[in-house]
């Protein structure tokens, strides 16, 4: 359960690339994500290393290696590196990457439980938490029911 909730996980990145490649641009595609899903994985595949955990090491040397993939596209077709989205509009977060974060946190944690392993159970505990933010956003700023963006005047 682990591996597969993990590989959708990372997998899901795979449209963003598409439509990155397709649209030659990031517009409504969140960096940040990519960014710390590919130091959490960098960090894990230490992990793995030094526990000689096979499990551990092949899926996030998978994780690393497609998150990279994202962040080289995204760099390469972002015009500009600093737009922050005030709208409070979720239409630039993904919600099939929410949904597969909170079940490969989920799914991680409970092995981590299994193996009585604070080292896996731990860190997994912000990807759920994260994740419940994540579902919070979607219920609160639906996806159709973008705000427009009003500067406050000083």
């Amino acid at each position: 359960a682990c591996l597969a909730c993990t590989l959708a996980m990372f997998g899901t990145g795979l449209s963003d690339l598409r439509q990155m490649l397709a649209t030659k641009s990031v517009e409504n595609i969140q960096f940040l994500p990519f960014l710390t899903t590919d130091v959490n994985n960098l960090s894990w595949l230490g992990y793995g290393c030094l526990k000689q955990d096979w499990t551990l090491i092949a899926v996030n040397a998978i994780g690393a290696a497609l998150q990279t993939l994202y962040i080289l596209a995204y760099l390469y077709y972002t015009p500009v590196k600093a737009k922050i989205v005030r709208s409070k509009s979720t239409r630039c977060l993904s919600f099939p990457l929410t949904v597969t974060t909170f079940l490969a946190s989920t799914s991680w944690t409970l092995y981590g439980l299994q193996l009585r392993d604070p080292y896996i159970m731990v860190p997994n505990v912000p990807g759920i938490i994260t994740s419940v933010v994540r579902f919070w956003l979607f219920w609160q700023y639906p996806p159709g029911q973008d705000k427009p963006y009003r500067p406050l005047h000083a």
